[in-house]
């Protein structure tokens, strides 16, 4: 378990607890990163965050006691997404990620330096079903094993596996794709 400075406390029976503000103000930066990955938006992370937050508030007496109160959280997250996209959606008019990075942004490397490659993958992911991106965020950002993530997404570890395996599928580059064939075949 990953402690986060001098915020733990304790209740009178020995067990852990953390307050709800010191816990959101840790880990706001890594929840917002994850839901802007299910999202594909920030405005919709935003959204969703705050949702998940909001409902954390509600019952953080018994999420603040759990080894892992991130773990549980983010599981919150991520059914939330899924609930999400199941429900009728008001069609919103995404800003550019650029118009959105301003002086509080957190300063990270953006590794994927051609903005149309970037683009590209952007529309490839946005594509998968929901179950699939949340496979694939799971476990290329989160850093989770099969296990991990049968439990976030209530599933077996073999359905995780057929998951990560069609979305990986469907991203790949297809021939009929001219401007990634040439680069497919150099």
């Amino acid at each position: 378990m990953q402690q986060i400075g001098c915020l733990l406390r304790f209740s009178p029976d020995g067990r852990r607890l953390m307050r709800f503000e010191d816990f959101a103000q840790a880990r706001l930066p890594a929840l917002l990163r994850y839901a802007t990955l299910l999202c594909g938006e920030r405005e919709s992370a935003r959204d969703l965050v705050q949702d998940v937050l909001t409902s954390a508030l509600v019952r953080w007496r018994r999420i603040g006691v759990l080894d892992e109160p991130y773990a549980y959280v983010r599981a919150m997250l991520t059914n939330e997404f899924l609930s999400q996209r199941r429900r009728r959606r008001v069609v919103t008019v995404p800003l550019t990620f650029d118009a959105l990075d301003g002086p509080a942004a957190p300063a990270q490397r953006d590794f994927a330096t051609d903005a149309s490659a970037r683009e590209a993958m952007w529309q490839r992911l946005a594509g998968l079903p929901p179950q699939q991106r949340a496979t694939l965020v799971l476990r290329f950002y989160e850093g989770l094993s099969d296990a991990e993530i049968g439990d976030v997404l209530s599933c077996r570890p073999a359905t995780v596996r057929s998951n990560a395996t069609r979305a990986l599928a469907a991203l790949r580059i297809e021939p009929a794709d001219s401007s990634f064939a040439t680069e497919r075949r150099q």
